[in-house]
């Protein structure tokens, strides 16, 4: 039975990969054009941005994918992601793992081509059916020819963010948030802090702040580099997170994007700087190892147990990875 059900979905993933084509942008954004996928298609366009660092936005409520390289949109999707019982993960994600040729352990031993694992039980990018809608376990599921594209497109520790908002993103004025904080008894302006760069000399730039903890750490290339009392004005209910999309000689470009939620959009606003009270010097020297592609988590969760909150990855046990 089980060699069974394994042929019957290698053949689902094949008729889907057979229906999907790419589409031609015909001098369209990306943007654009991604709103007007129909089922198992996509776009690519590497040549808009022929190096730099990668990040992929994936959008549940939209079933979509878009993946920026170097701050610049290169490639979008339809997806299919978790369906009811199965949901997949709303949260900021990175590439653990990548396999062109992986089996489930947990589904039958269903193929799972071009894999980029996102956490050790189960989530995790890969070809498969895209019927139009959550059809999945809880992974993502990508056209054939796209997942192959970005397979070879992305390295270990590339930043997924997975959100749940009905809308595309679009481009931001910086959060600017090494704005000077407004001088008051209770600042954090001159609060010690914790910087040692040398740890981590290159890699992805994460940084995750806790609303419950008050505190900031930095990760680069999965190694704490820094660490600051941190306050975060206003409710911090499912969190959202600042990715830097482009820096250029207009200023650094920011995606804001929530978790979950209704939302008002993507865009940030005016002052957003002023929400944050930290170290000056932190501040200062987060800038120095920002690049496109670098998060900004913003989380309810405590840090304390070495995590940013449920939704974000937790490695364990190698054993029971699907």
């Amino acid at each position: 039975m089980k060699f069974i059900a394994a042929l019957i979905l290698s053949a689902n993933a094949l008729a889907s990969a057979a229906a999907a084509h790419q589409v031609a942008l015909n001098g369209r954004p990306i943007l654009e054009v991604a709103t007007r996928l129909d089922a198992g298609q996509f776009v690519w366009a590497p040549d808009a941005a022929p190096a730099g660092p990668t990040l992929l936005v994936v959008n549940l409520a939209t079933q979509r994918a878009l993946l920026f390289r170097n701050g610049v949109p290169i490639g979008a999707s339809t997806i299919s992601s978790g369906k009811a019982g199965y949901e997949t993960p709303t949260g900021v994600f990175t590439v653990l793992e990548k396999k062109k040729e992986h089996y489930s352990k947990t589904y039958d031993n269903a193929p799972m081509p071009n894999m980029q694992r996102l956490t050790w039980k189960g989530i995790a990018l890969h070809a498969g059916n895209l019927p139009g809608y959550p059809a999945s376990h809880g992974c993502i599921r990508l056209p054939m020819k796209f997942s192959s594209l970005l397979f070879e497109a992305t390295r270990l520790g590339m930043t997924v963010v997975i959100t749940s908002l009905p809308i595309q993103p679009r481009q931001s004025a910086a959060p600017d948030l090494a704005a000077p904080i407004r001088a008051t008894a209770t600042t954090l302006a001159r609060a010690p802090y914790e910087w040692h760069p040398e740890r981590s000399a290159a890699g992805p730039v994460s940084v995750i702040v806790s609303s419950a903890d008050q505190r900031a750490i930095v990760l680069r290339n999965g190694t704490e580099i820094g660490s600051a009392p941190v306050r975060v004005a206003g409710q911090v209910n499912s969190g959202w997170a600042y990715a830097l999309r482009a820096w250029d000689q207009s200023g650094q470009h920011w995606l804001k994007l929530q978790f979950s939620g209704a939302g008002d959009g993507m865009e940030v606003p005016p002052g957003e700087g002023d929400r944050f009270d930290a170290p000056w010097d932190f501040k200062h020297a987060v800038q120095t190892v920002l690049r496109p592609g670098s998060i900004i988590i913003i989380t309810p969760q405590s840090l304390r147990a070495g995590s940013s909150g449920s939704a974000v990855t937790v490695i364990e046990n190698e054993d029971a990875a699907r």
